[in-house]
């Protein structure tokens, strides 16, 4: 299942991060943290190594890894393997013996001074790393979404319960401490608001000093001490995967142990999905289960987010419908909320008689404030009277997962459903190629629209004489005017409406917007749940057109009489209904153009219909299954648009996308040698900007449709390091903290650094929509979405006009500056999905006018394609540190990025576009093939 990016911009709330599914890690699914093993050397490794040179590779104080190298641990581990010499029995006794109840539930570890108790899971965890990248407690915590914690009894501390001093709070990724200046006490406060509050400065404490309790993901040594080097290779090694699998067996059964994992039928993974298919049975038996996964865990996700004790305020809605305005407090799940996503609100005091009702999602937080709004399908009832003691669920509805399998079953079964072509092409089989013939136009060009150059020409001419068409737009070169050109001239041809689809509601308003220039006639299908969202082509949408006919008079009384007493009387009702499915049906058939999403065009509205011409735009951000949708319609020509270098589809399940349900059909069909067509001439980007992206990820193939002078700003003063460059690195060594939620990161150094940055950018005369600031992380959107609005110097109205969203927000959309803030600053974790080089094309092509990077550069260059950005950037003379007033030109030294061998295509190293073994598809000529010029 795809899911819309979130953000203001896209009218979506994350609740946590999974992009972060995001919210997400090196595996893009799930909880965004990355657990490496170490793994030990083979014999060849080790042979030969010196015991001066095993004694080189030195640990920190502690037995932590300074930094977190492999090969250290590796050898430094070996090395005392070889000392140890634990006899065989003593070894094996150690865990056949009863261990004490406060032993470490994933290692056994048991000193009392270097165990913590989980309040939520009651099981008690060391602060030792064994084999993973964070201490054996916060890996539980994040697993498990768990916040607070007691330290034992005879430990250093005594029996504690980590808890703010000031308000309270027990979250133990909130709190931090701050040393008093006169005496030996250490106060222990939450990071919002206690430690940021003024008051502070009156008692003897320097808020400033605030430190968080856990840093490198491990609690400080001082709190809960770190077993020793020997402890730690004596307890029971686990590794990552196994802690992973641990927890999920947990959820179920909360005293299952490792040896459960042995079981037969735990943890089973789904078949993974193909490059070829032998039929569309074998098609559907693959794709059916991955998407029933997700919707399992979608299911299980919704219904776990009953709130409580929730506060309501009461509105009327223009249309007369009762709105409920209430805050949400902040969960730990990787729920995002939409606009029409269904809510059931329940009254459960006293002051009224119990009732519900369910309305939908009109309004989601935004910088402005947290509030959502819901409106209520029937007011009947509604204790507009009470604000206090109201529940809150979310109602999980199965449509959108009912349409992919009804889709799958549809392809299986009905050969009617797609061309025989088609049929061929998607399952993967040789297939002679075809040309459809037509009448070309004698000018391309629609009506209405922006004349094409001549990348954009090529691939109209082109797709109009295919079946099956891919085509590439990069950022900035014109894909929603070439899309509307391509429906422009199918429509044109008299075969019956044009169905266009993507899987976001805002991607498929922006195309029905451009193709409504055209002169075309565009009907707008959306959800019964959305149709009272507002949009820029509301007045295209099926239900307002039906308002406005003027040919069924009829139909128009009994609406006013509807809008008027909010109900008729079952035979007016009656006939408003057959009246009401005449007229959609009428205004379907004679359109020339059905505009919906991909899960939209499963409506029953559009059952009965034909489509011989069907376009995906964003294709590469819906799943296969959602693809398949729209295209089981009657596909005889299909066009695919998208991007697969920039993001792709997002999949909460993880068990699904690591089966292949986050790879897009565009990948695949890419993968099996359909070639796109790329369009090439970009016109967002000043061309200091699109430099580095042309060359990475495309091939050096972009060319720039402005020129420098187009992309200077009249009036703004600000002095970039370089003046024919937009662009800089901002280097910051704060280091990283997790995040309130436990499962993301935040990064109070960059914050500090980015408000400064948007202060400077305002002074110089940028206005606050211009500017957009984009994080991975949810934690960090969250932190400067407030840091912003408390620490700016300038007014509070002007940040929260600057958007703050996550990278994957951004996408397809652009702002004349962009600041990226990365994050990730660390010795043991690495870089999480900032590894994603798709995630970086994305972030570094959204700016017109300029791209600010502030980040810790020693983090980042330990990853090759951020040590490549960074020696670029040293190259240009925009490597910056020092004081911001003195941008001036840094010294930075970075390892030399290594020879990148394939000169087409440097950036090919970094991608990894598809999820299979692809060997396989390596077909001469193809996109895949290096020893060719690649795409066309």
């Amino acid at each position: 299942m795809s899911v819309e990016a979130y953000g203001p911009s896209s009218q979506t709330l994350t609740f946590l991060d999974t992009e972060e599914v995001e919210l997400l890690g090196a595996d893009t699914q799930g909880s965004e943290f990355e657990f490496t093993d170490f793994t030990l050397p083979s014999q060849t490794q080790t042979q030969g190594q010196t015991q001066s040179q095993l004694d080189g590779q030195v640990n920190g104080p502690d037995g932590i890894l300074q930094n977190g190298s492999v090969d250290d641990g590796v050898g430094k581990t070996s090395q005392l393997l070889g000392e140890l010499n634990f006899e065989e029995d003593e070894e094996d006794t150690y865990y056949t013996k009863d261990l004490p109840v406060h032993a470490c539930s994933y290692c056994g570890i048991h000193d009392p001074a270097c165990v913590v108790y989980c309040n939520t899971s009651k099981k008690w965890f060391c602060n030792g790393r064994g084999n993973t990248s964070g201490s054996h407690i916060v890996n539980h915590l994040v697993r498990a979404k768990c916040k607070e914690v007691t330290l034992h009894k005879d430990g250093p501390l005594g029996e504690t319960v980590l808890e703010c001093y000031n308000c309270g709070c027990r979250n133990v990724f909130l709190l931090g401490f701050i040393p008093a200046k006169a005496d030996s006490v250490v106060v222990l406060l939450c990071r919002q608001p206690c430690a940021s509050q003024s008051s502070l400065k009156d008692i003897n404490w320097d808020s400033s000093q605030w430190q968080p309790l856990i840093q490198d993901r491990c609690f400080l040594s001082w709190l809960v001490k770190i077993p020793s080097e020997q402890e730690q290779l004596r307890a029971r090694q686990i590794t990552a995967q196994q802690i992973n699998k641990l927890e999920e067996l947990w959820k179920e059964n909360p005293s299952a142990t490792l040896e459960d994992l042995e079981k037969p039928g735990v943890d089973e993974e789904p078949q993974h999905v193909l490059l070829r298919y032998e039929d569309a049975y074998q098609y559907q038996n693959i794709f059916g289960p991955l998407v029933k996964l997700e919707a399992d865990y979608d299911k299980k996700l919704k219904e776990s987010q009953t709130q409580d004790n929730i506060t309501v305020r009461w509105d009327l809605g223009l249309n007369k419908k009762r709105i409920a305005y209430f805050t949400l407090p902040k969960t730990d799940s990787d729920m995002r909320l939409m606009q029409g996503d269904e809510i059931c609100l329940r009254y459960k005091g006293d002051l009224a008689p119990l009732w519900k009702g369910i309305g939908h999602v009109i309004k989601v937080p935004d910088n402005y404030g947290d509030e959502i709004a819901i409106e209520l399908r029937s007011s009947v009832g509604a204790p507009v009277e009470v604000t206090h003691n109201f529940q809150v669920d979310f109602v999980w509805k199965s449509t959108s997962f009912d349409r992919m399998q009804s889709a799958l079953k549809t392809f299986a079964v009905d050969e009617t459903s797609v061309s025989g072509y088609i049929y061929h092409k998607l399952l993967g089989h040789e297939v002679e190629d075809v040309i459809i013939k037509c009448q070309l136009p004698k000018r391309f060009t629609a009506q209405g629209l922006p004349d094409l150059n001549h990348s954009q020409v090529y691939a109209v001419k082109t797709v109009l004489q295919r079946p099956l068409s891919l085509i590439q737009g990069p950022p900035g070169t014109g894909k929603t005017v070439t899309s509307a050109t391509i429906v422009y001239h199918l429509a044109r041809q008299g075969n019956g409406p044009v169905l266009v689809c993507a899987p976001s509601n805002i991607a498929v308003d922006q195309l029905t917007e451009k193709i409504h220039q055209t002169g075309l006639k565009v009907v707008r299908l959306c959800a019964k749940s959305r149709e009272a969202i507002d949009s820029p082509v509301s007045f295209l949408a099926l239900h307002n057109q039906i308002r406005n006919m003027e040919s069924m008079p009829e139909l128009q009384k009994l609406q006013q009489l509807k809008d008027e007493t909010g109900e008729l009387s079952s035979a007016d009702e009656k006939r408003y209904r057959a009246l009401k499915r005449t007229a959609e049906r009428e205004l379907l058939m004679n359109a020339d153009v059905i505009c919906c999403t991909c899960v939209g065009a499963g409506d029953p509205r559009l059952a009965k219909m034909q489509f011989r011409s069907i376009l995906i735009d964003e294709s590469t951000q819906a799943t296969e299954p959602e693809c398949m949708v729209p295209v089981v319609l009657g596909a005889k020509q299909l066009i695919l648009v998208g991007d697969h270098c920039q993001l792709g589809p997002v999949v909460m399940c993880k068990k699904a996308a690591k089966a292949g349900l986050s790879q897009s059909l565009f990948e695949r069909l890419v993968v099996l040698g359909i070639r796109p067509i790329r369009l090439q001439v970009q016109y967002r980007m000043h061309p200091a900007l699109s430099a580095f992206p042309s060359n990475i990820f495309y091939e050096g193939s972009l060319q720039n449709g402005v020129t420098a002078a187009d992309r200077v700003k009249k009036g703004f003063d600000f002095q970039w390091p370089q003046p024919d460059k937009p662009m800089f690195f901002y280097v910051t060594q704060g280091q990283e903290e997790i995040a309130s939620s436990g499962t993301s990161y935040l990064n109070r150094t960059e914050a500090a650094n980015v408000e400064k940055i948007t202060t400077k950018l305002l002074k110089a005369g940028a206005k606050p929509d211009q500017i957009g600031i984009i994080t991975p992380y949810e934690g960090q959107r969250s932190y400067l979405v407030q840091y912003m609005q408390f620490s700016g110097s300038l007014h509070t109205k002007l940040y929260q006009e600057v958007e703050i969203a996550s990278v994957d927000a951004f996408q397809g959309r652009e702002k004349d500056f962009i600041i990226l803030s990365c994050v990730r600053a660390n010795e043991h974790q690495g870089i999480g999905f900032l590894n994603d080089p798709r995630r970086l094309n994305v972030a570094l092509t959204r700016a017109r006018y300029g791209v600010i990077i502030v980040g810790n550069p020693k983090a980042l260059s330990k990853q090759p394609l951020w040590n490549h950005l960074l020696n670029y950037y040293k190259e240009q003379k925009v490597l910056v540190e020092g004081p911001l007033n003195n941008l001036r030109e840094s010294l930075m030294q970075f390892s030399k990025p290594r020879k990148l061998v394939n000169t087409i295509n440097p950036g090919a190293r970094f991608m990894t576009t598809a999820m299979y073994d692809a060997r396989e598809a390596i077909i001469p000529g193809s996109v895949y093939d290096r020893s060719s010029q690649g795409i066309i």
